[in-house]
């Protein structure tokens, strides 16, 4: 996959999303918004990948939104005296859940997402990985909303997804304030899952943890995934009977023998790829 913004590769059946843009301190130009969401679904749609690794290159995980996206094209803060307000607005709110849409492309795959944070998660970034699944971080990570900081409300997720993740107080506190919040802290209120030492330790360890996911079986893996999604959004009756209609269909029970064969014979299971995903009738 050819990309200005990513370096994505695949091994042993974990895609890696590399953030690729060190020197511009890895912000979120235009070809960012539609690379990131055709990539993952790329590799969604092979069926051999069962975990998505995001981490990043350089000092910070990424700076947010570049500047420039403000200042021309659709986004544009000041609209062409020709153009009539009603349609700016329209355009701009189709412009907006197209962003939003970059971001939820993590939760419609069919497999878990892990991001990798070292440095600045700064603005956008923290969007971003407030859609993964899981959040690990290098001991000098830091998050901030910063939109708050430049006199907007964030709009790509996190307003909405974060008060799902950590306690409301603290997610107000963040998004009220503009505030810095360390690794340590983010730890504490379980916005990540653990710190690594330094920023190769971090990325090492986190494909580690894609490994393990991806010697599961990827059905498995993807209706818990699917379930774990729906739960959070919905009441717990609704929950259960949710995956009492995906077992119906979905249940297979040879992958459970394979992991039941696989422990008698001492070995690893192997369980097959999903299919690829359909892209046409």
């Amino acid at each position: 996959m050819s990309s200005s913004c990513f370096d994505v590769e695949v091994v042993d059946k974990v895609g890696h999303i590399r953030l690729n843009r060190p020197d511009a301190l890895n912000s979120m130009v235009r070809e960012f918004w539609t690379e990131l969401p055709e990539i993952v679904r790329g590799l969604d749609a092979r069926g051999d990948v069962r975990a998505i690794v995001v981490s990043s290159t350089g000092r910070h995980f990424c700076s947010g939104m570049d500047l420039g996206v403000f200042t021309s094209g659709d986004t544009a803060i000041t609209p062409g005296d020709a153009d009539e307000m009603g349609r700016v607005r329209a355009r701009l709110r189709q412009t907006a859940l197209m962003l939003q849409e970059s971001f939820t492309s993590f939760e419609r795959v069919r497999m878990p997402v892990l991001a990798a944070i070292q440095g600045g998660c700064i603005g956008g970034a923290v969007d971003m990985v407030t859609a993964a699944d899981m959040r690990y971080a290098s001991a000098d990570a830091f998050f901030v909303i910063q939109e708050i900081n430049i006199g907007m409300t964030a709009d790509v997720g996190t307003l909405q997804r974060l008060p799902k993740i950590i306690p409301d107080g603290v997610a107000r506190e963040l998004a009220y304030t503009g505030r810095r919040m360390s690794a340590e802290r983010a730890l504490e209120v379980g916005l990540i899952n653990e710190i690594f030492p330094t920023h190769e330790e971090l990325v090492a360890g986190v494909l580690d943890i894609a490994r393990e996911i991806a010697s599961k079986s990827p059905l498995a893996i993807w209706g818990t995934k699917e379930m774990l999604l729906y739960s959070r959004d919905h009441s717990v009756t609704d929950g259960l009977n949710h995956i009492a209609t995906w077992q119906t269909g979905m249940f297979q029970p040879s992958d459970m023998v394979e992991t039941f064969t696989a422990k008698a014979e001492g070995r690893e299971p192997s369980f097959p790829d999903l299919l690829p995903a359909p892209d046409s009738f």
